[in-house]
């Protein structure tokens, strides 16, 4: 079983980690910027304050890890603008401090730069409102800045599907790297819960260290 920190563990993404992990046995630290907002008890969790823009906060969590998810999000696109790569850099940091121990990095991405069946990048279709681009690109810089910083630390970004909401937890999905996962009528889309799903499968069975995946039905 994986020791796994969840930044952003309250969130619609991170609250869904936190659960699918614990249900299978692993052991979590969640970690929230108020802990009395996180109303989940169980004996393998632990909720923490911490602030994901301040390497020393992500060094403190991330120490005797073995994994640490970053699920934080930004809200509208000046708070992405200001959260999303920033919060990237942090990580790097904070966890290049700790060397050789220091736990692997799972960072929740964005669809905008996944190639679509026409290939161009999400972000590219024709019509998007500039808030969601803003967004979009948000994420684009953070995969960026990982990418640049591969050697530094063991990292892995996840990228949704271009519709991600609440749903069912059905365990069937079909992932892929750079690509756009669409189904037979062209529609990309993946449940928060079956992200979960598929997040803590890359937990206990890594192949994706170094490089950004994506998941959809």
């Amino acid at each position: 079983m994986a020791r796994i920190a969840v930044f952003g563990a309250n969130g619609s993404i991170g609250h869904r980690v936190v659960s699918e992990a614990l249900d299978r046995g692993h052991t979590v630290t969640a970690v929230v910027r108020d802990p009395a907002k996180v109303s989940r008890e169980h004996e393998n969790l632990t909720v923490v304050s911490g602030d994901v823009l301040d390497p020393a906060d992500v060094s403190a969590v991330g120490q005797g890890q073995d994994v640490l998810v970053s699920a934080v999000g930004g809200g509208d696109a000046a708070g992405h603008r200001a959260l999303i790569e920033p919060s990237a850099v942090a990580l790097v940091a904070g966890l290049h401090a700790l060397g050789d121990g220091a736990p692997r990095l799972i960072m929740v991405g964005g669809a905008g730069s996944l190639r679509t069946p026409d290939g161009r990048q999400l972000w590219d279709t024709p019509g998007l409102p500039e808030p969601v681009l803003e967004i979009m690109r948000a994420h684009g810089d953070a995969l960026a800045y990982l990418r640049g910083a591969e050697q530094a630390i063991h990292w892995t970004s996840f990228s949704p599907a271009a519709t991600i909401e609440p749903g069912s937890r059905t365990g069937s999905f079909r992932t892929a790297l750079d690509d756009l996962v669409v189904d037979e009528k062209g529609e990309s889309r993946i449940s928060t819960e079956d992200y979960a799903v598929a997040l803590v499968d890359e937990i206990e069975n890594p192949r994706h260290v170094g490089e950004r995946f994506t998941v959809g039905y």
